[in-house]
This record gives structure tokens, sequence and C-alpha cells, in this order.
């Protein structure tokens, strides 16, 4: 009779370089998170991101300034020699929580993220490189990728063809923009938003807090930044941080979803009872409460491997992306019908994070795009 097998230790779990992932808020982090709530709740509350939505110019400079230049969040992926805060991956995700829970209308992931890590992965401190990102760090410019916003770091090696001679529609944000980063079969280059060739044509989103653009470059002219090998890694880089970090804002849909649900069910009385104690309505809840802990530590994980550098940030990015997509759209489906009539007026902002939240959902890469991935990196057959 064999001797029973001693079972294997069990442990936090760790990454493939042996590093345990903390899912946990500093206290700067924390500290952060009150300071960006505060200006928020001041600067784009639900009256005001209803009213700017309808006006067709849904950016505040004021908001931006306070946020990208007094809080110094723009800067944060930035290093302190170039001008930047020196913070983390981790710090930009607590930012872009409550601009989920806010839906306030600020390019801060297009381009305090996506164009900020594209142009930190070319490595270049001077130069033009260097230039742009001190002026991304200060708040001064505002840098968009000009790529359609379902583009994932999976179309990167696509993207870097053709000319400046083109047409990119879904460009989110682009009306906000001062440089736009184009990529090419030359390289990527950094063209003037306002510079002569350039067109960018509003579309009609569905998230009118996030708006698209059409952008026609014709004869225009452009600072070539890298070449067509490093800029392709680089585009990758920003299109991964970027759907990494996405994950936060979506918790942050989720998040203020659960709780104006949550509040609304307590004050609403059916039958002289508040309909949140009807057994049915307490089941919808506890679901999404267990939907939106998973999509904070499945986000938590992917920003804290992106400012780690860990070599599982492919797959946490990729298992972020995948289960928070589908938990932002259901919770803000369920904030809009547990909210019944009030719920589906447009004075009422439930319609804002639902749309946001599918608007989301296509961003980066889809859910099923990200799965697909995590088949790849695990070595899965496909469904």
């Amino acid at each position: 009779m064999s001797a029973p097998t001693e079972a294997a230790p069990t442990g936090p779990a760790q990454d493939a370089a042996g590093r345990t992932p903390d899912l946990l808020y500093s206290e700067a982090e924390d500290d952060l998170r009150s300071a960006v709530r505060s200006l928020l709740a001041d600067r784009a509350g639900a009256p005001a991101v209803i009213a700017a939505t309808e006006s067709g110019t849904p950016y505040d400079p004021r908001l931006w300034e306070s946020l990208a230049t007094g809080i110094g969040a723009a800067g944060l992926l930035v290093p302190d020699e170039l001008g930047g805060q020196g913070a983390s991956h981790r710090e930009a995700a607590v930012v872009l929580e409550e601009l989920g829970r806010s839906v306030a209308p600020a390019p801060y992931l297009t381009s305090s993220v996506v164009a900020t890590e594209i142009l930190l992965a070319l490595g270049a401190s001077g130069g033009p490189v260097g230039e742009l990102l001190g002026d991304l760090a200060a708040g001064r410019k505002v840098a968009v990728l000009a790529l359609p916003f379902t583009a994932s770091a999976a179309d990167a090696a696509t993207a870097m063809a053709g000319t400046l001679e083109r047409t990119v529609a879904g460009v989110a944000e682009a009306a906000a923009a001062d440089v736009l980063l184009v990529p090419t079969a030359a390289g990527l280059f950094a063209v003037a938003a306002a510079g002569e060739g350039v067109e960018v044509r509003p579309q009609v989103p569905l998230d009118l807090t996030r708006p698209l653009a059409s952008v026609t470059l014709t004869g225009a002219g452009g600072t070539l930044l890298a070449g067509p090998g490093s800029a392709a890694a680089a585009v990758a880089k920003g299109l991964r941080a970027g759907a990494g970090l996405l994950a936060s804002e979506q918790l942050g849909i989720a998040e203020w979803c659960l709780t104006e649900t949550v509040r609304h069910t307590r004050e609403r009385h059916q039958f002289n009872r508040p309909v949140g104690s009807f057994q049915a309505l307490k089941h919808r809840m506890a679901q999404l409460w267990l939907e939106v802990v998973s999509a904070r530590a499945a986000a938590r994980n992917a920003a804290d491997a992106l400012a780690s550098g860990s070599p599982d940030a492919p797959l946490a990015v990729a298992v972020a992306q995948a289960y928070c997509s589908k938990a932002a759209v259901h919770a803000a489906e369920e904030c809009v019908q547990l909210h019944g009539g009030i719920g589906m007026t447009w004075e009422h902002p439930a319609h804002l994070y639902l749309k946001r939240a599918k608007a989301d959902s296509l961003a980066y890469g889809t859910a099923g795009r990200h799965r697909e991935t995590v088949a790849e990196l695990m070595e899965l057959p496909a469904p």
C-alpha cells in the first residue's frame, strides 16, 4: 500500500515572474480617488453631463484643465524627468474608475493612457517624442491615435500600412485632439489636428459622452516619430494598456449602477414596502454585487500587471476585458430596468451609463476577441 501523497501547498497566486499581484488600493491611490471624485462631483455631476451631451459639445476645457493640470492626472504615466508624475498604471486606473462612475466627457483614456503609452514605448527621452510627452503630461496638448476605437493590440501590425493620405472612421475623441498619431507603412507620424490637409468630421456615436469622428488626411504634413518596426510594437503596447485600463472604467460604470440601483430600490415604495425588499429584486442585486466584486479583482489585476511590467500582462488584460465588458453592460441594463419608468427617461443619467458600457464593450477589442487571446496565450483550443 503506497503512502498517501502530500497535498501541494496553497497560497496567493503568482505571475510568471513569481510575483504576487497586489489588488488592494494604497493610501496614495485612495487620496487620488478622493481628489478626482471631488472634482467630478463639482464639475461633472449628472445634470452637467446630460446638458453637455445635449449641447453637442460635451467637452469642458475647464474640467480637463483641472483634471490634467490641477490634479496632475495627465502625467501619471510619464516619468518625472519628462515632466510627469512618475506614477504607474495603478494610479491611472483609479482615475479611470472615477471617470467611469461619472461618465465625464474627458479624453483621458485616449490621450493620457493610449497615446502616452505609445510615446513612452518608443523610448526616446528627447526630440519630438520627448517634447510631445512633456506637452501631454502638462495638459498643454491632447493626442489621439488615428485608428478606430474598436482596434485592438492584435491589429497593430496591420495598422502599419498605407500613407498619410487616408480616411479613418470611428476615431474616439478626435474632436478634442491637438495631435493625431498616425501609423503608416513608413512609421508613426505626429500630425497637427488643426493643420492643413486634416479634416475631422463628427460622427453620430452611441455614447454621446465619448464622441467619434472621421479623420481624413489629404496632403497633410507630419513629424516622423519612429520607423515601422518600433512603431508597430509601440502601438500594440498602447492599445494593450488602453484595453487593460478600460476595464477600470467599466468597473466604475458597474459600481455606480449598482450603488444607484440599491439607493433607488430602498427609497421607492410599493404596497407600503421598499421595492428593494422584494426577494426577486434582492437576488438580482446580489448577483450584480458578485459581478462587480469579480470585475474589481480582474481590473485591479490588469492594472497591477501593467504597472509592474509582468510577463502575464497580456493575459491579465485579456481576462479583464473579457469579464468587465459583460459586467458593465449587465449592471447598466439592470440599472435601467430596476429604476422602472424613470430609468427609461432622457432626464435620468442611467441611459448615459448604458450607452457608455455598450460602447466600451467594443473598444480596443470585443470580449469575444479577448477570449480568443486568452485561448491563444494558454494554448487552449478556441471554441
